[in-house]
């Protein structure tokens, strides 16, 4: 899990950041096709989900590979 939130937090960090460039990343795109307000409320809630995700994250997780 903790994995996964921090992509999604990279992802929503990283969008917020970019849309001030009027860049965004591929992958999310689709985001502002349903207006302006619902696509920051997607790009927040990415990262807060994605903070949370990795803040909470199962603490005994080993890295792969290792």
């Amino acid at each position: 899990m903790k994995q996964l939130g921090g992509y999604l937090f990279f992802f929503g960090v990283g969008s917020i950041v970019l849309n001030f460039l009027n860049m965004e990343f591929r992958i999310l795109s689709w985001i502002d096709s349903w207006g302006v307000t619902v696509g920051w409320l997607i790009r927040i809630g990415l990262a807060l989900v994605g903070g949370i995700l990795w803040f909470f994250g199962n603490k005994s997780e080993k890295p792969t590979g290792a």
